[in-house]
């Protein structure tokens, strides 16, 4: 099997041939340790698509460590053009502000080109921030959970542009040839529970959501959801709206045993490998049998992508970082 197709095996909770692998480093990682992976894991050909500006240096490592998914984070996208010192005021404000396009539609196509080209990996690309960050950006966190609380005509009001600003985007975006998936990035959840309730989430941010994911789907492609933290109370939710993949779903925060065993027929999981204990403090053999273990249950009959719970940092330490890679490699 290619690349590609283990992950949308694993997609559609058929058990592949081996557990595909996406693992995430966060930026200050891929500081630290840029020059010791490539030196490890660097390919000449990888290598040579860099240099030649064809494959970003990231996806030529991923790549190169035996990731299963490519991600393109050059897509034409939008955000606040200025925003005016009363919008982090206490009070909501009586206006949208303004905002700003950027990317290039011929750019973004031309890298999804290449990769496709060159890689048989699976390509998705990674909106991270999506409606709720949007907002609470533009507010301050504080400001706008509060808006939800005590203004929520306001907060559907600012949640509502932005849904249509993410619209426009996406609606082109997901024509361009060669994409598999696509992923919104909200952070609903704290390490204990959802920062609003579920009651107001439905109320005011899986309206938006769904229409979002409804063009991604429309489109035959995949709907991949990052969120950190203790989000169980809507992964059913989310599973009537159509996501795939859920991410990075932290053990710290739920039990991702629990999880496989309820939601595994319905929903692929990506992550679980603890970024909080065992990666940054655990030895290299606490490393390799975590990794191995989440992969053995969570990978049953597919449904999984092997990975760290976050994007790894530099507390990470090399040997341990390496362990993870190599121990992902041989899973089968």
């Amino acid at each position: 099997m290619t690349r590609r197709e283990r992950v949308k095996a694993a997609l559609a909770h058929q058990k592949p041939d081996k557990v595909p692998v996406f693992i995430h480093l966060a930026y200050d990682a891929l500081v630290a340790y840029h020059d010791r992976l490539w030196e490890r894991y660097g390919r000449a050909d990888m290598g040579r698509l860099r240099d030649e500006g064809k494959i970003e240096y990231r996806n030529a490592l991923y790549y190169s460590m035996g990731n299963h998914v490519c991600f393109l984070e050059n897509f034409p996208w939008w955000d606040w053009k200025s925003l005016p010192a009363e919008y982090g005021a206490e009070d909501a404000p009586d206006f949208i502000p303004e905002t700003v396009d950027r990317g290039s539609y011929e750019n973004f196509a031309a890298s999804v080109r290449h990769l496709r080209e060159h890689t048989d990996a699976y390509i998705l690309v990674e909106i991270w921030t999506s409606d709720f960050e949007k907002a609470y950006n533009a507010r301050g966190i504080q400001n706008f959970l509060a808006d939800m609380a005590g203004e929520p005509e306001f907060a559907k009001r600012l949640l509502d542009f932005i849904t249509e600003k993410n619209l426009e985007k996406l609606e082109q975006i997901v024509k361009t040839p060669g994409i598999d998936g696509v992923l919104l990035g909200n952070d609903w959840g704290s390490q204990r529970d959802m920062l609003m309730s579920p009651a107001t989430w439905r109320d005011l941010l899986a309206p938006g959501a769904k229409r979002e994911y409804e063009v991604i789907r429309e489109a035959g492609l995949d709907v991949w959801v990052h969120s950190c933290g203790n989000i169980r109370q809507i992964i059913p939710d989310l599973i009537q709206m159509g996501v795939n993949v859920l991410n990075p779903v932290q053990p710290e925060c739920m039990d991702i045993r629990e999880l496989k065993d309820t939601f595994g027929d319905r929903m692929t999981f990506w992550g679980g490998i603890s970024t909080q204990q065992t990666l940054p403090f655990g030895t290299e053999a606490e490393v390799e049998a975590e990794t191995k273990a989440v992969a053995s249950y969570m990978g049953k009959d597919g449904g999984y992508l092997l990975a760290a719970a976050q994007g790894i940092q530099s507390d990470v330490p090399f040997e341990n970082l390496c362990r993870l890679i190599d121990t992902a490699s041989e899973i089968m």
